[in-house]
């Protein structure tokens, strides 16, 4: 089973950018499917982006223009390059890999 790592959350202002980055060990991630949630206080978990396995990529439509998921197989790794950021964006927000999920990185949009 692949064991996920989230990284580069943090507190920052509206209008800025963030990228996050999912890490994967324990297995290969490639041809595999790759999904950012988010859930934001009070709120239930939000689909936030995928990228297939042949590396078609969604988005949520609130995101859509904002956000873009990107893989690196080579290095295990998923981003989430996000910009346009605001409030409303403040979330706990996870990678899964089917059947796994990382811890979460915490990301905070102040106004």
């Amino acid at each position: 089973q692949v064991q996920l790592l989230e990284s580069g959350g943090g507190l920052v202002q509206a209008g800025a950018s963030l990228r996050l980055s999912c890490s994967a060990s324990g297995r290969t991630f490639s041809g595999y499917p790759v999904t950012w949630y988010r859930r934001a206080p009070g709120k239930e978990r939000e689909f936030v982006a995928v990228s297939t396995k042949s590396g078609q990529t969604y988005y949520t439509n609130s995101v859509k223009g904002r956000f873009t998921i990107s893989r690196d197989d080579a290095q295990e790794t998923v981003y989430l390059e996000m910009t346009s950021l605001n409030p409303e964006d403040t979330a706990m927000y996870y990678c899964t890999i089917d059947p796994s999920w990382g811890p979460g990185t915490q990301v905070t949009v102040s106004s």
